[in-house]
């Protein structure tokens, strides 16, 4: 076969290739010998130059610091996706950076060290940067720039250049800012909306018609009884090819691809189903929960404390709790003590719950707090609590407040008069969550915990409860053995694939018999459009798979109607794929626009039997019943151009506000939806207005409000930025 045929063509070249790669690798000279120093593109360009591999590499490990510092602060797991994320924004600083910075220096925009001093410290009408909210003096509650000076000689002093370092970079940071806000300011003064704008925008909102109307929708019509001969097709093309709505905006590819999953059998599922009843009836007879949950779940998790209390999905806990479907939450609090729930289906795992006790879904109380600071001195505990002791015989519910403002020392919750609520015990240490989880509403008393000793209130419980639970989690995944006939399967289907299309001539016929085969099969084809400036695919689980569909598009040898040459593996599923097109920047090629250029002359044609049918009848009524449908009636404007029972039709609505007269109505007017004819019936005037301010303003908010980013998006597309870096780690263009 032929892809067998390419293999074995090529395997002598894939071998050396190989000794290559481990021979530079064993150098330490892997870069040089593929690309390196000579690379051409490198991790992208700006302006034809290079972007300077340093800075990007700094700029990604300063943003992944940060952003994996917010995960543990935010105490999630820091994915795959957030590092993509984090290098996305490393690379918008440096291209944002490089284009900026030529345009400050066209323009001499700078910041001195007058104006910086003044920028930081809020002087000569600059407001007070955010942040600085450390140097506000306690006793006057007013900013005191000496605070911040002396804070910012500690940084410049300090004998660790790491704090050294930190400030430079905080105050490049703050200048580069002032910089930018300085250019958008600028920009902004550009921004100019005339009388005459502000008066077109008072009118088209204000100016309303009434309007009756029929409407032949081009739905009507189903497109197969619609006949488009190839010849029709080509003139079409020829005309409309270079029309604004079918160019290429840039230059881009297109895959087509599909997914086979690799799914249990049904005889992996009877045997799942087996053992899932086997350790249900095992967990149930078990008296050691602990050795059983970590010697038969998948994730190992146990605990007797409240910690292992479970919330229904959604719920504003379950960042830091075990959850559980929604559907059964019911179940859930129907069941028993000691009673075994599930299987259940969540998150990709089946799962079988022992219910080992209840907590209250909400808990509400105040507190006083004694702190010893996890102190373990048996004099300082001891006198904490003998003063305790002594305070709450004082205590009562109508002057707690009072005693939590003189007393307290946790002061998070002080102004609060010691409240915390809508809490539950896993929320808290288990002394304090069991003495509010079980004393009645109103118990005022101490608990000793290692934060100190509390007198706490107990103020409100809810009846409403949660689980706590012993889990056990077992994924369902398809045996070794079902896993190596998907694969036999796979690549049966691709070679398969590669007989039949490397027998067709036309781009065409390939890409059809791809998607008829695949359908066959019972798989659904889909596009995967990637830009040439900025080459990225996503939505697969295994990095390589996206190199792997980079390096068919963008290969030297890359043609459309090339397959990939095995199956590409991507987590639980197999992906096939085909190079459908490469089209250039401007006129496109009739192939690329074919299917679209096809449904927009089946409309014309549609649109041309409608007028011909329309123009038969001299009255609405008459149009109407000839198309078996209704005389409409709406109320339209020139700035919303929705016609009521219709849809958006912006060139049918400019018509209605062209120059045409109450009691008069249209010929027959193609729009997005169908082919209308419309009379006027009245044209209700917009009032007289003084002035038209208000339209002047909304009109210049909407402007200022998006000049930033689109000067932004001209710029970079003035600069050509071509952003390499996935195509650089696909090892295809360097």
């Amino acid at each position: 076969m032929a892809l067998i045929g390419k293999i074995r063509e090529r395997s002598g070249l894939l071998v050396a290739i190989i000794g290559i790669a481990l021979l530079a690798f064993i150098l330490n000279d892997y870069d040089k010998i593929f690309g390196g120093s000579g690379e051409e593109f490198g991790y992208g360009t700006i302006f034809g130059e290079k972007v300077n591999n340093k800075e990007y590499e700094e700029a990604v490990a300063q943003i992944d610091q940060q952003q994996r510092m917010k995960a543990q602060q935010e105490r999630r797991e820091y994915t795959q996706q957030d590092q993509d994320a984090a290098a996305d924004n490393a690379w918008t600083m440096v291209v944002d950076k490089v284009v900026l910075d030529k345009e400050y220096e066209a323009l001499g925009i700078d910041v001195s060290d007058n104006e910086f001093d003044a920028f930081l410290y809020g002087r000569d009408g600059f407001p007070m940067l955010q942040g600085t909210e450390q140097f506000i003096d306690s006793t006057t509650g007013v900013f005191n720039p000496k605070l911040m000076e002396k804070w910012i000689n500690d940084q410049e002093t300090n004998k660790d250049p790491a704090v050294q370092q930190q400030w430079a970079d905080q105050k490049k940071k703050l200048i580069e800012g002032r910089k930018r806000d300085k250019y958008m300011a600028l920009i902004s003064q550009g921004v100019y909306v005339t009388k005459l704008e502000s008066e077109d925008e008072y009118m088209a909102q204000k100016e309303v018609k009434s309007i009756s109307y029929v409407v032949r929708r081009f739905s009507e019509i189903p497109d197969d009884k619609i006949k488009v001969t190839d010849k029709e097709l080509k003139a079409y093309y020829e005309a409309h090819k270079e029309d604004k709505k079918y160019e290429n905006k840039t230059a881009s590819r297109e895959i087509r691809l599909f997914m086979v999953d690799i799914k249990p059998s049904r005889k992996d599922t009877a045997s799942f189903d087996k053992s899932m009843r086997e350790i249900k009836k095992q967990f149930a007879a078990t008296t050691n929960d602990s050795t059983f949950v970590m010697q038969n779940s998948e994730i190992k998790f146990y605990s007797s404390s409240k910690i292992a209390t479970a919330v229904p999905e959604g719920n504003e806990k379950a960042q830091k709790l075990m959850s559980y479907p929604m559907a059964m939450d019911t179940v859930f609090r129907a069941a028993a003590v000691g009673e075994i729930v599930g299987p259940y289906s969540y998150n990709g795992s089946f799962i079988i719950s022992k219910v080992q006790g209840f907590t209250p879904s909400r808990l509400k109380a105040r507190h006083i707090l004694l702190g010893t600071n996890q102190s373990k001195d048996k004099k300082l505990i001891a006198q904490k609590q003998k003063m305790a002791d002594s305070l709450v015989r004082l205590i009562n519910k109508d002057n707690f407040a009072e005693f939590v403002t003189k007393y307290s020392d946790d002061k998070g919750s002080v102004p609060q008069g010691g409240l915390i609520d809508n809490f539950i015990e896993a929320d808290m240490v288990p002394e304090f969550g069991a003495f509010v989880a079980t004393k009645p509403i109103g118990t005022i008393g101490v608990v000793k915990t290692d934060f100190g000793i509390h007198i706490i209130e107990v103020l409100e419980r809810d009846d409403k409860t949660y689980p706590v639970l012993a889990s056990i989690y077992k994924a369902f995944k398809p045996t070794q053995e079902t896993m190596d006939q998907k694969e036999r399967e796979v690549y049966d289907l691709l070679y398969k694939l590669d007989a039949k299309i490397s027998k067709k001539e036309s781009i065409k016929d390939k890409l059809q018999l791809f998607d008829t085969i695949a359908v066959r099969a019972g798989y659904f084809p889909r596009p995967l459009p990637i830009k040439e400036e900025a080459p990225s695919v996503a939505g697969f689980t295994n990095p390589t798979t996206a190199n792997k569909l980079l390096a068919l598009a963008f290969n030297e040898e890359a043609k459309v109607g090339d397959l990939v040459g095995a199956p590409i593996k991507d987590k639980d599923k197999y992906i096939i794929a085909i190079l459908s097109s490469i089209r250039e920047k401007g006129v496109p090629v009739f192939e690329d626009v074919e299917v679209m250029m096809k449904q927009q002359l089946i409309e014309e044609k549609k649109a041309k039997r409608f007028t011909n049918q329309l123009l038969k009848d001299k009255t609405l009524q008459g149009m109407a019943k000839r198309g078996n449908t209704e005389v409409m009636k709406a109320e339209v404007t020139f700035y919303s151009a929705q016609i009521t029972g219709a849809g958006f039709e912006p060139e049918v609505v400019g018509a209605l506000f062209s120059a045409l007269k109450d009691g008069k109505r249209t010929l027959p007017l193609k729009g997005k939806m169908g082919v209308y004819v419309i009379r006027i019936d009245k044209t209700i005037k917009a009032p007289a207005a003084a002035n038209y301010d208000v339209e002047r303003d909304q009109i210049l908010t909407a402007m200022r409000r998006q000049i930033q980013s689109q000067f932004m998006e001209a710029l970079k597309k003035k600069a050509e930025v071509v952003d390499n870096r996935k195509l650089r780690d696909a090892r295809v263009r360097f």
